[in-house]
Formats: structure tokens, sequence, C-alpha cells
């Protein structure tokens, strides 16, 4: 701070005009004012003054629109909504293995399966993602649920994971048209979670309502959940690919292979040479029933 004594005359003059240029008259008050405490006071005793106005201009016009305000927000507010109400388990797979076994076409499935409000994926997924491809294959490829591409276009195996596993195909001389390809989980998982039991339990009669209907004579066994949801246990892919076993649906005894989904080939791009070896190995498998590719 500056003192009038490290002022000479001519400076202090000009301070002081300065000063009195701002409309300073004093530059000491007798006491000191706490400015601050001054300014709260003023802004209450305004806040005050408007809501003596507001009240007395709500009192007077008030009764006058009441009904009228009561009828307008009864039409603008929307009607209360019932929560979802939460189906145990053991109830919704039972309901579940009803609407599947009710299904007499794959697409008197898809619909059926739009319908179905028992499993709580389905709340949080965009749609169902249901089958698609050759309605009679002889090849029909699972993989274990929906991804965010699949989700967003509403078919299964979209995206770059889809166009890794078209090549995939097109290595052993299928193609998607020839195939008939789906997810055991028909709704994408929040943040493509691995489903819970519950969850599988109650999509697994719908995924095998699929092979019934269907019919394929050889399926092709994608990544680590498809797997072990297929053939049991608690083994992984590396473990359980690469050997053909069978699987009952509906009393019929279907050939199936396992490998490695896209998304693990892209996780560690080494394994594509063990999805090759399992590739040649699931076409010569498909041989027996005439089905191997020329």
């Amino acid at each position: 701070m500056i003192s009038a004594s490290d002022l000479n005359a001519a400076e202090l003059a000009a301070l002081l005009a300065f000063h009195a240029d701002a409309g300073v008259e004093w530059l000491l008050e007798e006491e000191a004012i706490d400015r601050i405490a001054e300014f709260e006071a003023m802004r209450a005793a305004h806040a005050a003054r408007q809501r003596e106005g507001n009240a007395a201009t709500q009192s007077d016009s008030g009764a006058a629109r009441g009904a009228g305000d009561t009828a307008r927000r009864a039409s603008r507010e929307p009607a209360p909504v019932a929560p979802a109400v939460a189906i145990p388990d053991s109830q919704a797979v039972a309901e579940a293995a009803f609407v599947a076994s009710s299904a007499r076409s794959l697409v008197e499935l898809k619909t059926a399966m739009e319908a179905f409000t028992g499993c709580n994926l389905k709340n949080s997924a965009r749609g169902l993602v249901f089958a698609e491809g050759n309605p009679q294959p002889d090849v029909m490829v699972i993989g274990p649920m929906p991804n965010a591409d699949d989700d967003r276009e509403g078919l299964p195996f979209c995206g770059r994971q889809g166009a890794m596993l078209d090549r995939m195909l097109g290595g052993i001389g299928l193609d998607r048209t020839d195939v008939l390809l789906t997810n055991i989980i028909p709704w994408r998982p929040p943040g493509n979670r691995v489903p819970s039991g519950p969850e599988s339990d109650i999509c697994r009669p719908f995924i095998e309502r699929q092979i019934e209907l269907a019919e394929p004579t050889h399926l092709l066994i994608l990544g680590n959940f498809a797997a072990r949801f297929f053939f049991g246990g608690t083994q992984t892919i590396h473990q359980l690919r690469g050997e053909w076993r069978e699987i009952v649906i509906a009393g019929r005894n279907i050939p199936a292979f396992a490998t490695l989904h896209p998304q693990d080939l892209a996780a560690a791009p080494i394994s594509k040479r063990l999805a090759w070896q399992d590739l040649l190995a699931f076409r010569a498998g498909l041989a027996p029933s005439g089905a191997q590719p020329a």
C-alpha cells in the first residue's frame, strides 16, 4: 500500500484529483463499515419485497384459475406407469419353454420371443437379435450373445467380428447365406457381461427350439460360453475346441464342434492358427453327411 509519506506534493495532488473525479469524497470513515454485510442485507430486503409481491399476485388470481390449473396439469402429466413385475426365475423358465414349444416355425418363434417379457435382459437391449441365414441349413453356427454391433443392427455377427466370421467360413467354402447364424442369448447383456445362470436357463428353450426347427446336420459352436452351455463343465474353449461331440436336442443326436469365437481371435491373433486347424477338421467332419463344400 502506498502511504502519503511516499508521495511528493505534486503526486499527492494528482492522486487526490483522481479520487475526486471518481466520486470519492472521504478517504476514511470515522468507523469501519462492513460493505459485504451491507450488500447482503440489501439483497435480503429486495428478496423479501419480491416474495410479498408474488404472494399478493397469487392470492388475487389463485381462486379464479385454480380449477383450470388442475385440469391443465392433469392433461400435461403422464399417467403413472406401473412398475414391471419381476417374474420368479423358475416361472420364467417354464413360460419360456411353453412359448418355445408352441412355435411351429422360426418365424413364429421370433414373433413369440419378441413378445416374451420373462427375461430381464430384454429391458436393457435395443431389441431381439434372432437367427439369420438359411432356415434349413446343413450347418448352424451358434455364438454366445449379441455384441453392440449386433444389438444396433438387430442381426447376429455384425461389424468387425461378423466380417471375421465371414472370412473364417469362406476359408472352408461356406457362405453366410449357406448357414444359419444365431446366438444362445438373443438379447445383449449390459456392457457385454457374461449372462447369469438364471438368464441362461430362461433362454435355453429358445435356442433349443431354434435347433429343433432348423434341423441342422452339424453345429459349429463359437467361444467359451457357448461351448460350456452345450457341453457342460467348466473347461475353457482351448480345452473344448477341435473335437467332435454330440448333443441331444428333442431326442435327436447332433454332431457339434467347438472353436474360437472371432472375438477371441481379435484379442489374441496368434490363436488364428488354432482356429484354422479347427475349421479344417470341421470341414472334414461334414463329408459323411454330404455337406462338405466342393
